[in-house]
């Protein structure tokens, strides 16, 4: 039994955000319906690459997990009402849109409340629903870009810097999503009472300014790149090996500081305060000393310290690494169209005792479920050929 068995979640969302906060809560048990549009291609669907037995590209596959998925024409009045007679029996909504749009759609949360006052209803986008840029179109890049945290990241000759990874969308927004969505299901469940949850990317990453973001507050003096504790302006760094690749440093603490003295061949430096009277030198020698070996003799050498200091791993290393695979961080999901085979994905972080993550399917191609779901309602297939074209 999953945690969220029993849980019936209509999802609206589109590419990253929105579809990995449902498929956690998948993962978890949850029922999870994703409704997209017949006309409208989710770039996440077209993103290579493709797999053929499974029909979905690599991301689809992925996102979709645990999911069924069917099509409706929301532009359609009988799509509409076809929601409302589903949202009877569905705990949460979640979309994606931009503030209005289900709204003019008829499909807002006082509509869908007024069928299901106990529905959950949770509105995801990149400025939240009010203030003067809630309508205003945004991406991951911008959003961390208004939040004040870049004006702090990269190198100070270089500027910004950018990530690989969307940190708004999945740490922000699928995150914040979860939380608002399991926090309302625990209010209703000793309430009686339904509510709606306004999740805003720009807001979910203004506190993740953390450290430098509460001195400013309180008096300090703006964070710049390269003059915090934490962004390169301390011993917390990135080195480069003899061999071109990076060891990670994070040795903040005294006691792993004085263990990666032993290892810099400084132990005069352990108590810390060199720290205090010339930081500069500390680096300047701790960069060279790093490049007198490879990034493996250097995870040979600490294997065996105390230190805080790791490898700045490939992806595929990281895949492969002993303690991420134990984790069960990259499960092997069955494709649903392909019986017998299975495609690699990345896994669910949560971690119950009683009720731990599954990996029931990967995702099936957008709107496969159409007439199943549909014609459980009543729904005749000339309704159904109506609604979802």
């Amino acid at each position: 039994m999953g945690a969220l068995d029993g849980v019936k979640i209509l999802d609206f969302s589109t590419l990253l955000p929105g579809p990995y906060a449902t498929m956690l809560l998948a993962d978890l048990g949850a029922d999870v319906l994703r409704v997209s549009s017949p006309g409208k291609v989710d770039l996440v669907a077209a993103w290579p690459p493709f797999l053929e037995e499974g029909g979905v590209s690599a991301p689809w596959a992925w996102l979709s997990r645990n999911k069924r998925s069917i099509f409706l024409n929301l532009k359609k009045d009988a799509a509409v009402q076809a929601v409302k007679t589903l949202v009877r029996e569905y705990d949460i909504v979640v979309e994606q849109f931009r503030p209005g749009v289900m709204d003019k759609l008829g499909l807002g949360y006082e509509a869908l409340k007024a069928v299901n006052p106990r529905l959950i209803y949770c509105s995801l986008t990149g400025y939240g629903q009010t203030g003067s840029m809630a309508n205003r179109a945004g991406h991951d890049i911008n959003y961390l870009s208004r939040s004040g945290i870049v004006s702090a990241a990269g190198r100070e000759a270089e500027g910004p810097s950018l990530y690989n990874f969307q940190i708004a969308d999945v740490a922000s927004g699928a995150m914040n999503t979860v939380v608002s969505i399991l926090a309302a299901l625990h209010h209703r469940d000793v309430t009686g009472k339904g509510q709606y949850a306004d999740i805003s990317m720009t807001d979910g990453v203004i506190p993740f300014n953390s450290m430098d973001g509460a001195c400013f507050l309180a008096g300090a003096r703006p964070p710049r790149r390269e003059g915090q504790q934490l962004n390169g302006g301390g011993i917390y760094d990135f080195y480069k090996t003899k061999d071109g690749q990076y060891m990670s440093v994070g040795s903040l603490e005294p006691k792993f500081f004085a263990q990666l003295c032993v290892a810099m061949e400084h132990p005069e430096w352990s108590d810390g305060h060199i720290l205090k009277t010339d930081l500069a030198l500390v680096k300047r020698i701790f960069q060279e000393k790093f490049l007198t070996k490879t990034r493996d003799e250097w995870v040979e050498l600490f294997s065996g310290l105390d230190a805080c200091v790791e490898p700045v791993l490939t992806l595929e290393e990281a895949a492969a690494d002993e303690h991420n695979v134990l984790r069960g961080m990259w499960p092997d999901v069955p494709l649903p169209l392909a019986p017998g085979k299975t495609v690699r994905q990345m896994g669910c972080p949560i971690k119950l005792s009683d009720c731990p993550p599954e990996y029931r399917h990967a995702g099936y191609p957008a709107g496969f479920h159409t007439h199943e779901v549909l014609k459980a309602y009543g729904f005749t297939e000339e309704e159904i050929k109506g609604i979802s074209q």
